[in-house]
C-alpha cells in the first residue's frame, strides 16, 4: 500500500534492465514512491488507467506503441505530468520535442545510448525532474493543451481584460514618443521547464512582418535547441533559428541560444551581432543563461528592449531584468501563474518590481506587438 502523502510514480520502459535502474533510484527516496513498471506504450496505458500514478517516466523510443504515440493518447483520456528520457542523438532530439509539443513537461537525455550503462551520472537530475514534475496539477496541463490548439488558430483580437497585471508607474515613466518611434526595438525570452511549448504559443502568434530581431534563451543541453529552432521555424510565420556566432540579428528573425553557449549581443559599426560565449561558466547551472543575455543587451541604451520571462523553475532572468532596467526603454512581461506548468522564474522576476504587465501565455504575443505596433 503506497502512503498517502507519497506521489506515485509509474516508470515506462521496455528495457528491464532501465526499469530496474530507475526503480532504484527512487528505493529510498521520501516523497516518490514507485507503484509499477510497463514494458511498452500500450502496457503503460493499462497502468495509467489501473494505479493512477501522479508523474509518468516514459522512454522515448519503445516497440508496439512508441513514446510519442503513447503520450498523445495517455493526455487526451488521462493526463498525467510525463518526464521523457531521450537517446542523445539528432532522432531522439527531434522525438522529444514533439513529446514536449504533445504534453511532456520535461526531459532528460541518456548517457550512453537507449540502454544506458551511464544512467547513473544524470540519477539526481531525473530525480529532481520527477520531484517537479510530480508537484504540477493536472489542470495545468490541460491548460496548456487548450492554449496550444488555440494557438494554431487564426490570430486572436487582443483584450485589455485579459491582461492580469499593468504596471502604469513604471509604463509612465517611459516617454511612449520615443517608444515608438526613435528606437530600434529588439525582443528577448528566457524560459525553461515547460518551455518548448510555451513558445510554441508564443511564436507561432507573431505576424510574418514582425519589426524586430528575437534572443531567445531555453534551457536545453546542446542538439536539442537546433531541434528546437527548426521544429518553431516550421509552423511559424516568422524565420526561426539556432543562433550562430558572429551572424548578424535582422528583423522578423527568432535566434535560440544554442545548449552549452551563453548568447551575447555585440555592436559592430552600425549592425548588431549574435556572440555565443562558452568561456564565461554557467550560471546556477545554466549555459545559455538568462541573465547573461540580458545582461549582455542592456549595454545598449538606444534599443528599446520587451523583455518576455516565461515558465521555469528557479530565478534566472531575475538579475538580468534588474539590469535591463537600469538604462534605455524596457516593458518587461511575465508569463502569468495561471498558464505557467512551473511558476518559478516568472515570480521570482515578478518579486524585483519590475514587471511591467503578467498576462496569460496565449496573450504574450498580442502583448508585444501591442508595444511594436
Amino acid at each position: 500500500m503506497v502512503p498517502s502523502n507519497k506521489y506515485k510514480l509509474l516508470i515506462v520502459e521496455d528495457s528491464a534492465f532501465m526499469r530496474k535502474v530507475i526503480s532504484d533510484f527512487f528505493k529510498d527516496h521520501p516523497a516518490i514512491e514507485v507503484i509499477g513498471t510497463a514494458r511498452n506504450g500500450k502496457d503503460a496505458i493499462k497502468k495509467i488507467r489501473e494505479l493512477k500514478p501522479d508523474v509518468v517516466t516514459m522512454d522515448v523510443e519503445m516497440p508496439e506503441l512508441n513514446g510519442i504515440e503513447t503520450l498523445k493518447y495517455i493526455m487526451e483520456i488521462s493526463p498525467v505530468p510525463v518526464v521523457m528520457l531521450s537517446s542523445f542523438t539528432e532522432k531522439g532530439a527531434r522525438q522529444t520535442l514533439l513529446a514536449m509539443e504533445y504534453g511532456a513537461v520535461d526531459f532528460v537525455t541518456k548517457p550512453g545510448g537507449t540502454i544506458s550503462l551511464d544512467l547513473h551520472k544524470v540519477k539526481e537530475e531525473l530525480i529532481h525532474k520527477v520531484e517537479l514534475a510530480a508537484k504540477i496539477p493536472i489542470e495545468k496541463l490541460k491548460k496548456h493543451r487548450k492554449a496550444l490548439s488555440e494557438s494554431q488558430s487564426d490570430e486572436p483580437a487582443f483584450h485589455e481584460k485579459s491582461v492580469l497585471y499593468y504596471n502604469r508607474n513604471f509604463i509612465g515613466k517611459m516617454e511612449k514618443n520615443d517608444w515608438r518611434r526613435t528606437a530600434d526595438k529588439i525582443v528577448l525570452i528566457g524560459t525553461s521547464t515547460g518551455g518548448p511549448r510555451a513558445l510554441q504559443e508564443v511564436i507561432t502568434r507573431l505576424p510574418e512582418s514582425f519589426p524586430a530581431p528575437i534572443l531567445i534563451v531555453q534551457h536545453m543541453p546542446p542538439g536539442f535547441t537546433k531541434s528546437l529552432a527548426e521544429r518553431l521555424d516550421q509552423i511559424s510565420r516568422i524565420r526561426v533559428k539556432e543562433a550562430e556566432q558572429g551572424e548578424i540579428v535582422e528583423k522578423g528573425t527568432a535566434y535560440i541560444a544554442p545548449g552549452g553557449f551563453h548568447l551575447k549581443l555585440r555592436k559592430i559599426g552600425s549592425h548588431y551581432e549574435l556572440f555565443l560565449d562558452d568561456q564565461e561558466p554557467p550560471r546556477a547551472g545554466h549555459r545559455p543563461s538568462v541573465d547573461a543575455l540580458f545582461e549582455s543587451v542592456s549595454q545598449f541604451n538606444e534599443l528599446d528592449k520587451i523583455a518576455v520571462i516565461m515558465t521555469g523553475m528557479g530565478s534566472d532572468g531575475s538579475k538580468g531584468l534588474i539590469a535591463l532596467k537600469k538604462s534605455g526603454n524596457v516593458i518587461a512581461i511575465a508569463e502569468s501563474p495561471e498558464t505557467c506548468i512551473v511558476y518559478g522564474m516568472p515570480k521570482s522576476a515578478i518579486g524585483t518590481q519590475l514587471i511591467d504587465e503578467v498576462v496569460n501565455v496565449n496573450e504574450i504575443a498580442m502583448t508585444i506587438m501591442r508595444y511594436l505596433r
